[in-house]
């Protein structure tokens, strides 16, 4: 089973694999100048997402982040626009997918479902990962949650 685990977001945080073989890191989807239309970042999503797809064989499963509360509007609208980009990518594809609460995550890696960003980035070195950044560690923690089954 290949899974792949996201952070949505601006800097999407990402693993994929299966849980003896996997890579994990942080791609970037942000406006790349002003002159870019708004929908380049899905484009460039999607087109990631079929990268992904042919570079590590077929995706059994795709599991993300489903956040509930944004700190403002535009994390709010890039969240909407991703995840719509991914679920419809899925749904074309035939790839099964899933929203984990971020709570749970976070109480699966740290103990504690309210962790902060440099807690999630501990937990995660404590595993002998080395995350970028919180991204990165969150998609870590999401893919350990799933393949672990913590459920």
């Amino acid at each position: 089973m290949t899974l792949l685990a996201l952070d949505l977001g601006t800097s999407t945080g990402f693993k994929v694999g299966t849980p003896s073989t996997a890579i994990s890191g942080t791609m970037s989807f942000a406006v790349n100048s002003r002159y870019e239309g708004g929908g380049m970042r899905f484009l460039r999503f999607r087109r990631w997402l079929n990268e992904v797809a042919e570079a590590h064989g077929p995706i059994s499963q795709i599991a993300f982040e489903e956040v509930r509360n944004h700190k403002g509007v535009d994390a709010a609208h890039v969240y909407g626009g991703l995840m719509g980009t991914l679920t419809a990518w899925c749904e074309e594809v035939g790839v099964p997918y899933e929203a984990i609460p971020v709570g749970k995550i976070k109480k699966h890696w740290t103990g504690k479902g309210n962790a902060n960003k440099d807690q999630m980035k501990a937990a995660s070195r404590a595993r002998g990962l080395d995350p970028v950044d919180d991204n990165e560690a969150d998609a870590q923690a999401l893919f350990d949650y799933v393949t672990s089954g913590a459920r």
